[in-house]
C-alpha cells in the first residue's frame, strides 16, 4: 500500500507540475514575441519614414516643373550634323524598343526666319505617308537604313531631308505635319515628331554608339 501510495503521490505530483511547466513555456513564448515586436519597431518606423517621404516629399527637393511625358517614358539621344552639317535630329527611345525620330532644337531649319513652312513625305519613288502597317506582325512595314530619307521639311525656298538615324522598320509617319507643319516649330519634340521606327536590339546598340546623350548634346551646342 505504501508503494502504491508513493506511486500515486509521484503521479499526482507530476500531474500537478505539468500545467506549471506549460504555463511557463507559454509565458516564455509571449515574452519572446514581445521582444521580437520591440526589435521590429525601428525597421517599421524606417519603412514608414520612407513611405512618408514618397507620399509627402520635401518641397525644397522637388523640381521647379514636373517631368514631361517624354522625360518620364523615353530616353532622348541626339544625332548632330547627321549626314550634313546643321542637320541635327533626335531619337526618343522607349523601354519597349520603339524609337521616335524628329528634328533636334539645333536643326538648321529652325534658324530660318519663318522656321518650317511645309513637310513632304514624298521622297524619291515612295510616299512615306502611304505606308500602312497593320497587325502584331507589323505587316507592310518597310525596313530602312539609318541614312534612308523619311521626308523633306521646307523653310522658305530651302528644304532639308530628314533621315531615319537608326536601322529598323518604319511603323508610321506623323501625317499631321502635312496640314500642320507649324507643329515642328512649336512642339518638335512631341506633337511635331517625324516618324516611329522599331529597330532590332542589335541594330539599336550599333546606332546608340554613334548618338549623343542629352547632356552631351547640350555641352556640344553650348561650346559651339
Amino acid at each position: 500500500m505504501e508503494g502504491q501510495n508513493a506511486d500515486d503521490t509521484t503521479h499526482n505530483t507530476a500531474e500537478n507540475h505539468q500545467p506549471s511547466v506549460s504555463i511557463s513555456a507559454e509565458q516564455q513564448q509571449q515574452d519572446d514575441n514581445s521582444k521580437a515586436r520591440i526589435k521590429a519597431l525601428p525597421a517599421e518606423d524606417e519603412e514608414e519614414e520612407v513611405l512618408r517621404r514618397l507620399l509627402a516629399p520635401d518641397v525644397a527637393n522637388l523640381p521647379s516643373t514636373p517631368p514631361s511625358a517624354i522625360e518620364s517614358n523615353f530616353i532622348t539621344y541626339f544625332a548632330p550634323d547627321f549626314i550634313k552639317p546643321g542637320h541635327d535630329q533626335y531619337v526618343h527611345r522607349h523601354a519597349n524598343g520603339l524609337c521616335v525620330i524628329g528634328l533636334a532644337p539645333g536643326h538648321v531649319a529652325f534658324k530660318e526666319n519663318e522656321g518650317v513652312t511645309s513637310v513632304d513625305f514624298n521622297v524619291g519613288k515612295s510616299d512615306r505617308s502611304g505606308i500602312k502597317v497593320t497587325g502584331k506582325r507589323k505587316r507592310n512595314a518597310q525596313h530602312f537604313e539609318p541614312n534612308t530619307a523619311l521626308c523633306k521639311v521646307f523653310s522658305n525656298d530651302a528644304y532639308y531631308i530628314v533621315r531615319c538615324c537608326v536601322k529598323g522598320s518604319l511603323l508610321e509617319v506623323n501625317e499631321s505635319l502635312i496640314k500642320q507643319p507649324g507643329l515642328l516649330n512649336s512642339s518638335a519634340e512631341r506633337e511635331g515628331y517625324i516618324a516611329i521606327i522599331m529597330p532590332k536590339p542589335t541594330d539599336w546598340l550599333k546606332a546608340k554608339a554613334a548618338l549623343l546623350s542629352s547632356e552631351e548634346y547640350k555641352n556640344l551646342k553650348d561650346a559651339s
